[in-house]
């Protein structure tokens, strides 16, 4: 499962990054600053993602409208958050792991 993160701290990308491999996954990160190709990096992040957690504290407004506009369009799930610590992302990530899991059980 591939998880993108968007907004939050940069410092906390490599603890982020450790945990989530871990458990077997991949995250991606975007910063929530929106200049340049910014918006088209947030759009493939959407695409790759099978979890989106939007971190509204540290992030820009147009980040966040757009990620959640995207993610209407393409219905993704995702997770709005205020602040995103380790323990939290490693718990929303076990909590849509086990979601996945028993719908593929349930069909």
């Amino acid at each position: 499962m591939r998880v993108g993160i968007v907004g939050g701290l940069d410092r906390s990308e490599q603890s982020y990054q450790r945990a989530v491999r871990a458990m077997g996954h991949e995250v991606e990160h975007h910063t929530g600053y929106m200049r340049g190709s910014a918006s088209l990096e947030l759009e493939r992040l959407v695409d790759r993602s099978d979890l989106v957690v939007i971190v509204t504290e540290v992030n820009s407004h147009v980040a966040v409208q757009t990620t959640r506009r995207l993610l209407r369009e393409r219905s993704r799930p995702a997770v709005l958050v205020r602040k995103l610590g380790l323990s939290r992302l490693v718990a929303l990530v076990e909590n849509h792991a086990s979601a996945l899991a028993a719908n593929e059980a349930g069909r």
